[in-house]
């Protein structure tokens, strides 16, 4: 018996979570695209297009490798463009304990 309520709470839970997630976002094109952006980002991007609009399946092995170094370095360079501070989750957690903890 005590399965079954258990089974029932994670079903009703999961599906009152399902409109929240079902929400398409577009704000966030319309804000890249408002911002203005610096020559060397706008140059990466253009190359990030031209490598997605390439026909890559008479490409070799190698080519194939060096194409996603390219993209690898483009996207991490991008990502260091951006200059924000990010946290992970269990840092948040972890600094919450320690504000707890001091106060």
């Amino acid at each position: 018996m005590k399965k079954s309520t258990f089974y029932l709470m994670m079903i009703v839970l999961s599906l009152s979570m399902f409109p929240n997630t079902s929400i398409a976002s577009e704000k966030n094109t319309v804000a890249i695209e408002n911002k203005v952006m610096p020559l060397e980002v706008k140059v990466m991007l253009n190359r990030l297009e031209e490598i997605k609009a390439m026909d890559k399946s008479e490409m070799k092995y190698s080519e194939k490798r060096e194409l996603r170094k390219e993209v690898r370095s483009i996207n991490t360079a991008l990502r260091s463009s951006n200059g924000g501070v990010y946290l992970s989750v269990g840092a948040i957690i972890i600094i919450i304990l320690l504000l707890i903890i001091l106060l």
